[in-house]
């Protein structure tokens, strides 16, 4: 097919071609036009551009009567195919946010497609057109700690200012990590497939780990015992005394478990005033950074590992920890007091709104 084309025309449709903003469904276009005029025959185009004659064809005719601005048209349709109704849009968009299925706890595409008379792809392209996404629940907890924003305010305090002449460490424990052992070898990663593990285990005991995470070094202090109690609790708190400057004082950030409020607790603490304790608020263990160290070593170390004793499991979990120290690199908390209070401000007000 012949096909003039003008220089201008040329030189804007080489734009569109150049420019990575460009959708590329008018891109393809572009080129299918750029090539048509400069004699390349219709099946070279059509296998160079992985497209279909009758495509190709298509926009030919459509830049043959319109020009360039033929080329910038929405998505075609098959004939005689009926447009979705922006009402039939918001019937789907309605049921999905205010109702369920009559047999299920939320909608899926193919059980809206059969409520709506719809097909599932043409359901996903809607929901995901408005953002929606009900296969999907996220998680929250709001503090309901009458004394939250003062530990809020003391707690990130210690993040953004900490004190001088001292030492800040958020301290938690992560209690009952299993030994498990597999009861069959998996298979090694390859090409082509993922690593296997057997999805049933033997348990060979459990251990706690103690961990106190220096907030402005990233080192971790840490030790196993066998429970969580508060006799343990001050066992470790000892550990940290003997194993930091005692000319520096030490700011603990700890969560709201009893044995942290123990009476051998705050009777040891009482002749130990080098030592402080902050509490988190209540439900807002988020607060604590070393949650985010026990999120890695889980993810690195233990939910894939396979231990035949609580000794190998923690002779796992020290090494681990020399090697992390060997390199500490600090969590950065960057979030002030008030915008916590006003994000969870936000989710308080938007809770009253829904109910």
């Amino acid at each position: 097919m012949a096909l003039e084309l003008k220089e201008a025309d040329r030189a804007e449709l080489q734009r569109w071609v150049r420019n990575g903003a460009t959708p590329q469904k008018q891109a393809l276009r572009a080129r299918m036009i750029l090539l048509t005029a400069d004699g390349v025959p219709t099946m070279d185009i059509v296998t160079r551009l992985g497209t279909t004659a009758p495509t190709l064809m298509l926009w030919r005719r459509r830049f043959a009567a319109d020009g360039v601005a033929g080329l910038v048209r929405g998505k075609t349709r098959s004939p005689g195919k009926t447009p979705i109704t922006q009402g039939k849009i918001d019937e789907v968009l309605t049921l999905t946010t205010t109702g369920k299925p009559v047999d299920a706890t939320h909608w899926t595409s193919r059980k809206m497609a059969l409520a709506s008379g719809l097909s599932a792809t043409t359901v996903r392209a809607i929901w995901r057109a408005a953002g929606l996404k009900p296969h999907l629940k996220r998680g929250f907890k709001i503090s309901r700690d009458p004394q939250f924003q003062a530990k809020l305010e003391d707690v990130v305090g210690l993040y953004l200012n900490p004190p001088e002449r001292a030492i800040v460490f958020s301290v938690d424990e992560k209690s009952q990590i299993q030994a498990l052992d597999r009861t069959q070898p998996g298979l090694p990663l390859k090409r082509g497939r993922a690593a296997t593990m057997t999805h049933d285990y033997k348990r060979h005991g459990t251990t706690t780990l103690f961990a106190a995470l220096d907030v402005a070094s990233g080192q971790i202090i840490g030790q196993c015992m066998p429970r969580h109690r508060s006799d343990e609790f001050l066992k470790f708190l000892k550990h940290l005394d003997r194993h930091t400057d005692t000319s520096l004082d030490l700011h603990l950030i700890c969560d709201n478990y009893a044995t942290h409020k123990h009476p051998q607790v705050k009777s040891w603490l009482a002749t130990h005033p080098r030592v402080h304790l902050h509490f988190t608020p209540t439900s807002a263990s988020w607060l604590n950074l070393v949650e985010r160290f026990f999120r890695d070593i889980t993810e690195e170390q233990i939910r894939r590992g396979v231990f035949r004793s609580v000794k190998d499991l923690e002779t796992t979990i020290q090494a681990y920890l020399e090697h992390r120290n060997a390199n500490p690199k600090p969590y950065r908390w960057t979030a002030t007091s008030a915008s916590i209070l006003a994000k969870i401000q936000r989710a308080k007000d938007s809770l009253r709104s829904e109910h």
